[in-house]
C-alpha cells in the first residue's frame, strides 16, 4: 500500500508536533524541519486545524500546536479519511470503456479488502505513539560497521 502525498505531509506534520507537544511552530519551520515545500505544509496545517488536530494562531507570534485530540488521533482513521482513492484499480479507461473482465473480476474486491486490512492495522496506532521521545532525538544511528559488530 502507498499513502498519498497529502496524507504523508499531514502525518509528518503531526509527528513533528507530537514530539514536542507544547511547542508552537510556524508552517515555514515545519516545512524546513520535515523537508517538505512550504505550500504543501501550509495546506496540511489548514486541514489538520479543520479536523481539530492542531491549534493555529495567526500573526507574528503565531504557529501551530498539536491538540490532545491530535495526539490521540488514530493513524488508520486519519489515513483512511485522507485517501482520495475510492477504487484501488481503474476498471474503466479515461475513454469510458469498461474492462472486459469486470463482470467476473474478483481482484477489485480483494484489493478493497487488502486496503482495509492495511488501515485496520494502523487503527490502533495513535499519532502520540509514533512520536519520537525527546530524550532519544539526539541519538545517532549506528554506522554500518557498528551494526555488524553486534552480531
Amino acid at each position: 500500500m502507498k499513502i498519498n502525498g497529502f496524507a504523508d505531509v499531514c502525518l509528518r506534520t503531526l509527528m513533528l508536533l507530537a514530539a514536542a507537544p507544547g511547542e508552537q511552530l510556524t508552517s515555514r519551520e515545519i516545512s524546513e524541519r520535515i523537508g517538505i515545500p512550504y505550500n504543501h505544509v501550509s495546506k496540511a496545517v489548514l486541514e489538520l486545524r479543520r479536523r481539530g488536530a492542531l491549534d493555529v494562531a495567526r500573526g507574528r507570534t503565531g504557529g501551530a500546536r498539536i491538540t490532545e485530540a491530535g495526539l490521540q488521533l488514530s493513524v488508520g482513521a486519519l489515513l483512511r479519511s485522507l485517501d482520495g482513492h475510492q477504487d484501488p484499480v481503474e476498471c474503466i479507461t479515461s475513454d469510458g470503456v469498461a474492462c472486459p473482465l469486470i463482470a467476473a473480476c474478483r481482484l477489485r474486491s480483494a484489493l478493497h479488502r487488502a486496503r482495509e486490512a492495511f488501515y485496520a492495522t494502523l487503527d490502533d496506532l495513535t499519532v502520540e505513539s509514533l512520536s519520537v521521545a525527546p530524550s532519544f532525538v539526539g541519538l545517532p544511528m549506528p554506522t554500518r560497521r557498528e551494526a555488524s559488530l553486534d552480531r
